[in-house]
């Protein structure tokens, strides 16, 4: 599912000024004030002993190096911080994942995450690059999650085999929900489009 919404990313220098500023802002709306949130989700959702430290080194890398501000900064310097129109842009579907995640079923909310992170460590270089072509040198951000991203999405996984052993998913539970609906804002955040509510 990673391939395919990388594969869906538009040629950076085929997209206006506008586009590349939309696709940063829309990310920004989405990751700077819910990603923390979301992984204290993960957290409270695990029964898994082996989960939690490894959810803990994420929050607390997150929190104490302050990746908000560094995300923030980043959009600043490429003229791209998020309008009204951004936020309400991706409000439908970051609502929807919002929500899903508050139901803290710790499977899928640990391969819902380990999805994301393994998402924006691969997307940070495209990210980067739509930086640029605005004219940006302050790539702090995209160099800090090109890297670290990594170890988070391993660590994810492991926590997440070590939860499917300690707390199976019912035989009816789609195990690719909260997948689903992230794919679906992810693609919101590159292509755009009008939430419904808003519209």
């Amino acid at each position: 599912m990673i391939d395919n919404v990388m594969g869906s990313l538009p040629n950076p220098e085929q997209l206006t000024s506008e586009q590349q500023r939309e696709i940063i802002a829309r990310y920004t709306a989405v990751l700077e004030g819910n990603f923390i949130y979301w992984m204290t989700a993960a957290y409270l959702a695990v029964k898994s002993e082996e989960a939690r430290p490894i959810i803990i080194d994420n929050l607390l890398e997150e929190v104490r190096d302050s990746h908000p501000v560094m995300l923030r900064k980043f959009a600043i310097a490429a003229h791209a911080f998020p309008t009204e129109s951004d936020a309400l842009a991706v409000h439908d579907d970051l609502t929807k994942v919002r929500l899903f995640l508050g139901r803290l079923s710790g499977v899928q909310t640990l391969l819902t995450m380990a999805f994301f992170e393994g998402f924006i460590q691969r997307f940070m270089t495209y990210l980067a690059d739509l930086a640029i072509a605005r004219g940006s040198s302050e790539l702090e951000y995209t160099d800090v999650h090109g890297v670290c991203d990594i170890a988070h999405t391993e660590g994810l996984f492991q926590a997440l085999s070590s939860e499917m052993v300690l707390s199976p998913l019912g035989p009816d539970a789609n195990i690719f929900e909260g997948v689903e609906l992230l794919n679906a804002l992810l693609n919101r955040v590159i292509h755009g489009g009008t939430s419904t509510e808003a519209a």
